[in-house]
């Protein structure tokens, strides 16, 4: 697992090698800060410049696994809002050390989702929200199934 305080000592370093303050496009710097994301693992937030990681996926993953989503939030400041994930940021990713792929799927911090459900076929559900509406295990069927309900329990 990832020290807080290092992850924050990274992204400091990677902001300052990369993403100088350059008063001709902004007198405003970029910053890191850590955010309470449960479903992503970073952000570049391109009206605040300023990156941001889950502390949740800091606290689950390692080292080398936060160190590439720095580098991709990076990329993105580099590569500009219009560039996506397009060729344009494709390169500078690769430029700065991005390796690519994912570093993650689905739900980052299941393990502190409140709501836990699960379907007939025994598939486990998590929400961060109680579920007000009825659901059905999008791993049994396609659409809405009766015989695939999610029964919901709080932890």
């Amino acid at each position: 697992m990832a020290d807080l305080a290092r992850v924050r000592i990274w992204a400091d370093a990677l902001i300052a090698m990369h993403l100088p303050v350059d008063p001709a496009r902004s007198a405003e710097p970029w910053t890191f800060a850590f955010d309470n994301a449960k479903r992503r693992a970073g952000l570049c937030n391109y009206t605040d410049r300023r990156i941001t990681v889950s502390r949740y996926l800091a606290e689950k993953f390692e080292d080398d696994e936060i160190h590439q989503v720095l580098l991709h939030e990076v990329a993105h400041a580099l590569a500009g809002p219009d560039a996506a994930h397009g060729a344009r940021w494709k390169a500078i990713a690769q430029q700065i050390g991005y390796v690519g792929g994912v570093t993650h799927r689905g739900e980052i911090a299941h393990e502190r989702a409140p709501w836990v459900g699960t379907c007939s076929a025994g598939h486990e559900h998590f929400r961060f929200r109680r579920p007000t509406r009825v659901h059905s295990c999008g791993a049994c069927a396609r659409g809405f199934s009766a015989r695939h309900v999610i029964t919901w329990r709080k932890r």
